[in-house]
C-alpha cells in the first residue's frame, strides 16, 4: 500500500489525538487550551490562529467521532462516518508550499477553526485508508486492558499493539510467567 508522506503524517496525528481521551489513556490528555497548543505545537501544524475555548471542544467533539471509524461494522458504515466529518469541516482542497515542504495539498480553509482544520486534514486520511481497501488497518490495541488505537503500517498488517514496549511487552511477560508457573506446578 503506497501511503504519501502527508497522509502518513495526519495518521500519525490521528493516532495521538484519539489516544489523549480518558477513555484511551486513563485521564483527558487535553484538559486545557495548554494542552491543545502543546499538542498543536508538537505537530507543527500550520495556519492556526489564537485557540478558544469553542476550538478544544471542537477537538474532543471531533476525536469522538473520528474514533468511531475504528470500530465501525462495515466498510460501508466507516465511509459514511468519514464523509460525516469531512463534510462538516467544509473542505477546501488547495495546493501550497510552505515552511520549506514542498507542494502538498491542504483540505482546509486557510485559517479554519482548528476543529475544522483537523476534521479535514484527519478525515482525509482515513479516506485514504478507506478508499485503499485497507480499513483493517484501522487497529484496537489487543491488549485487554488497553484501549488506545493505532494504524497498522505494517507491511503484512502483523502489528497487534498499541506499543510493543509497553502493551506487547507487558503480555509476553504475563504469557511467560504463565508458562513457567505451568511447568513448575506439572513438575512440582
Amino acid at each position: 500500500m503506497l501511503i504519501t508522506h502527508d497522509t502518513e503524517c495526519a495518521l500519525g496525528i490521528l493516532v495521538e489525538l484519539l489516544n489523549t481521551s480518558a477513555d484511551a489513556c486513563g485521564s483527558e490528555q487535553f484538559p486545557d487550551l495548554t494542552a491543545l497548543g502543546a499538542f498543536v505545537a508538537r505537530h507543527r501544524i500550520s495556519e492556526v490562529d489564537s485557540l478558544t475555548a469553542a476550538d478544544l471542544a471542537a477537538v474532543h467533539r471531533l476525536r469522538t467521532r473520528l474514533r468511531e471509524v475504528f470500530s465501525a461494522d462495515s466498510t460501508v458504515q466507516a465511509a459514511e462516518l468519514v464523509n460525516a466529518v469531512v463534510a462538516a469541516a467544509g473542505t477546501t482542497p488547495r495546493l501550497t508550499n510552505h515552511d520549506q515542504h514542498d507542494w502538498h495539498i491542504h483540505y482546509f480553509a486557510p485559517h479554519a477553526a482548528l476543529g475544522d482544520h483537523l476534521a479535514a486534514e484527519l478525515g482525509m486520511a482515513l479516506a485514504f485508508i478507506v478508499m485503499a481497501g485497507e480499513r483493517e488497518r484501522l487497529r484496537r490495541c489487543e491488549a485487554p486492558d488497553c484501549a488506545r488505537v493505532f494504524v497498522d503500517l505494517s507491511r503484512n498488517r502483523s502489528r497487534r499493539y498499541c506499543d510493543s514496549r509497553t502493551c506487547g511487552n507487558r503480555l509476553h511477560v504475563a504469557a511467560y510467567r504463565a508458562r513457567q508457573r505451568a511447568e513448575t506446578v506439572s513438575t512440582g
